[in-house]
């Protein structure tokens, strides 16, 4: 199964996930999946136009995280009036991002996550 058929996988209109990507540490895709209504929410620039931007508080929350003794920040949820994001980071420096509707069920949706993270990592 390749990474795109997985990241299609977890987008689930019923709980409002909108696309997802597979980024790697300088924002660069690794794989992207989009569904029916990410148009009507993500920028035209894309998904990883957006998570490259909010990269930056991702490496901020791992900093306060290190800085606390916490460990790696594993999950950095951002939400916005038009749109949630959901940063979950993997090893090897790759973030997992998923681009959901701000009446999404948040819950579900870090549930696909992590139902797909083992499928996601056999692939990387």
């Amino acid at each position: 199964m390749s990474l795109e058929t997985i990241l299609q996988g977890m987008l689930d209109p019923e709980s409002g996930l909108l696309a997802a990507a597979l980024m790697d540490a300088d924002g660069i895709p690794v794989a992207e999946a989009h569904g029916a209504l990410a148009a009507s929410r993500i920028p035209a620039s894309g998904l990883a136009s957006l998570s490259l931007e909010f990269g930056r508080v991702l490496g901020e929350a791992q900093k306060a995280s290190d800085a606390f003794g916490g460990g790696l920040a594993e999950e950095v949820t951002v939400q916005m009036v038009e749109l949630t994001l959901v940063f979950t980071s993997l090893e090897a420096g790759l973030v997992l991002v998923v681009a959901m509707a701000p009446d999404g069920n948040l819950g579900k949706a870090r549930y696909l996550i992590r139902r797909n993270l083992l499928g996601i990592r056999e692939q990387i």
